[in-house]
């Protein structure tokens, strides 16, 4: 059983900034890739980031690419989401989630594991 457990979130300004964590139990981080999403209020929850095991690849959805940036420490069994420029648009609860794969995906299908989620609200 793998557990992920992200912290991190918080209230913050329109053009502030947000690092997200996710730590996970167990022996396989390191061959799995981790991926980000997020759901606002009445929403789906829609595809944020993804990094492939090894942390070589990422690949970001377009309205957050250019301010998100994805990272992982396979050391620390840790996978980070730093978010610069926020907007108000953010707003949404963060799930990370890990991949039954290697490489990354926006399919949330690809997921098997998720964490309970951190609130991210972006205003004034």
């Amino acid at each position: 059983q793998v557990q992920l457990v992200e912290s991190g979130g918080g209230l913050v300004q329109p053009g502030g900034s947000l690092r997200l964590s996710c730590v996970a139990s167990g022996r396989t981080f390191s061959r799995s890739a981790m991926g980000w999403f997020r759901q606002a209020p009445g929403k789906e929850r829609d595809f944020v980031a993804t990094i492939s095991s090894g942390g070589s690849n990422t690949y970001y959805a377009d309205s957050v690419k250019g301010r998100f940036t994805i990272s992982r420490d396979n050391a620390k069994n840790t996978v980070y989401l730093r978010m610069d420029s926020l907007k108000p648009e953010d707003t949404a609860v963060y799930y990370c989630a890990r991949s039954g794969g290697s490489t990354g995906s926006y399919y949330r299908g690809a997921y098997d594991y998720w964490g309970q989620g951190t609130q991210v609200t972006v205003s004034s």
